[in-house]
């Protein structure tokens, strides 16, 4: 009994390291981010092209068209605020797209947790596109 409750600790301990992998950003906080024009920030949306063109955050960088030549695309200031997201709380997709800048020497990136669906529920501004998402 002792083990299995010794196992379960290091997995609830692991699984929350894990979700706080990158800090969260609200939609309050992020909106408020966007209306500062003393700040610049990045959007990376992770949930694929198709998805990306029926509608995302406007500004947001398609990350699956767009991950290969990343660093083309991102600003030179890696201090610059990277939100990365996908389509809710449950969706694992945005950590590829944070790693990718991560990897790339950014260092203020967030995840907005309550990715597209939260966004497009509280009846935040959507954008769509059937131009070609690559920006090379």
């Amino acid at each position: 009994m002792k083990k299995l409750i010794l196992l379960a600790a290091a997995f609830v301990l692991a699984a929350s390291a894990y979700a706080a992998e990158f800090p969260t950003i609200t939609i309050p906080d992020l909106k408020a981010a966007m209306a500062n024009q003393d700040q610049k920030i990045v959007l990376l949306d992770a949930n694929g092209t198709e998805s990306w063109q029926k509608g995302h955050i406007p500004g947001a960088i398609d990350f699956a068209a767009n991950k290969d030549n990343l660093s083309s695309v991102l600003p030179k200031d890696k201090n610059i605020l990277v939100v990365a997201y996908c389509a809710n709380p449950q969706c694992p997709a945005y950590r590829a797209a944070a790693k990718a800048a991560e990897k790339l020497g950014y260092k203020n990136i967030k995840h907005l947790t309550a990715g597209i669906m939260g966004w497009r529920d509280a009846g935040e501004k959507m954008e769509t596109s059937t131009a070609p998402t690559s920006k090379t």
